[in-house]
């Protein structure tokens, strides 16, 4: 890797021995995957993954004491993934004192760290970072060190700026010393799609279920996706960015999908169209029956397959605003339409912090609240990620969510149905 003198300085430590440690990390991930150079960091912002204080990370701890130690905080702000716990969310006392005491011990030490490192502020937990009301957005082309996959897939594509699928801790190293090796993501023929997706349904895909689908096939390589524009129009509006949202995280989780083109809506197949398929890309049609196919594909792995929900998950990755409104409208009809007061199954919708805040404001949360659903700031897959919770019949609409952990997975017309006591199907 070519290296300017700054950088080369900084190998050699002429800011101590951390921060060449810091760059040689850097300089190994791109010898790694072939990188010639590095390139500045030009987002206002950055984003780290790990957010919980699992007392089986105490490696990373200790490391971050010697950042921070060193004075090497973060050169730019940043978010980070959404926090483990919520005493609001549903919980037994054993899975409490799992929680507390065995898993996420060092929830309050970490959250210090990240504070000193340059965590924007207390709300800034979240996975979905680029929403308006969090502000860490980045403009088109801005390079970024980023991990947590359904915010990177989502920067590329929907935003055009450009980030690879960096791991945690990689991505706070860049932000500390402001670039990062050049490849993949970050160049133009890496940002070339080597599938061609043609969506032939004869309704509106659930997105999730088609990102599944398109994960699957294309793994970790770039999809352009022809006939989505039917269903979601020729422009970034709020509707299809929620959209975009949730089909891009399960590409990233069900396979390995840094970015997708759809055609005639993402920013670079507007501007470059088919010249961004490369030569001999192959093609994959979707149409109803194969979403059927994969759906049905989906192994239950309750211990129980028929076990009754006991709890359900809407919000991998974080909702919206307008989600939350449009789910609130959409639990508040049904309950009615099902003579019921409240939900038939314990439900927890999960948004950003800064989010349920400004739902909060509006008349929508007392509704919310109404319906018995609990809003919380947590991550559901983090929430789910011990023994305790593979053992508990959870539901959710969420194909990340499924994929990580023991959930079972319904599209969002059936999860509606089920938590507002109506049988699926009827």
């Amino acid at each position: 890797m070519r290296l300017t003198p700054e950088q080369q300085a900084l190998l050699d430590g002429s800011r101590g021995e951390v921060m060449a440690k810091v760059m040689k990390t850097l300089v190994m991930y791109g010898d790694a995957f072939g990188a010639e150079k590095m390139v500045p960091i030009t987002s206002r912002y950055g984003h780290t993954v790990i957010s919980f204080g699992l007392k089986a990370m105490k490696p990373v701890y200790d490391m971050y004491d010697r950042l921070i130690a060193a004075g090497l905080v973060s050169g730019q702000e940043f978010t980070a993934d959404p926090r483990p716990l919520d005493k609001n969310v549903p919980s037994s006392l054993l899975e409490n004192i799992v929680f507390k005491k065995f898993m996420y011990t060092e929830q309050a030490r970490y959250e210090k760290q990240l504070a000193e490192l340059g965590i924007i502020d207390s709300k800034g937990y979240t996975c979905t970072c680029y929403q308006d009301q969090v502000g860490n957005k980045p403009a088109k082309g801005d390079i970024l060190s980023w991990a947590e996959s359904s915010a990177v897939v989502y920067a590329n594509s929907v935003l055009g700026a450009r980030c690879n699928r960096n791991s945690g801790m990689i991505e706070l190293m860049g932000s500390i010393a402001g670039f990062v090796p050049e490849f993949g993501l970050l160049t133009d023929e890496g940002r070339k799609a080597g599938w061609v997706v043609e969506v032939r349904c004869e309704k509106r895909p659930e997105a999730q279920l088609l990102g599944s689908a398109i994960g699957m096939k294309v793994m970790e390589e770039v999809p352009y996706i022809k006939g989505l524009d039917k269903w979601l129009g020729t422009g970034l509006d709020e509707e299809a960015c929620t959209y975009l949202k949730d089909f891009g995280a399960a590409t990233a989780s069900n396979g390995s999908v840094g970015l997708y083109h759809v055609e005639n809506l993402t920013p670079e197949a507007v501007e470059q169209g088919e010249t961004l398929i490369k030569e001999g890309a192959k093609v994959y049609v979707v149409d109803d029956a194969e979403l059927e196919r994969v759906r049905a594909s989906y192994p239950v792995i309750w211990k129980n397959a028929d076990a009754k929900p006991e709890l359900c998950f809407v919000g991998c990755p974080h909702m919206t605003l307008r989600q939350l409104q449009d789910w609130t409208d959409n639990v508040s009809r049904a309950l009615r339409a099902n003579g019921r007061g409240k939900i038939a199954v314990p439900t927890v919708f999960t948004a950003p912090p800064a989010v349920i805040e400004e739902f909060e404001k509006g008349p929508y949360a007392a509704r919310l609240k109404d319906t018995g659903i609990i809003l919380s700031y947590i991550c559901p897959l983090m929430y789910m990620n011990n023994p305790l919770c593979k053992k508990k019949a959870v539901i959710t609409s969420s194909n990340k969510l499924r994929t990580y952990t023991s959930a079972r997975y319904y599209p969002e017309a059936d999860i509606l149905n089920i938590i507002t006591g109506k049988e699926v199907g009827k």
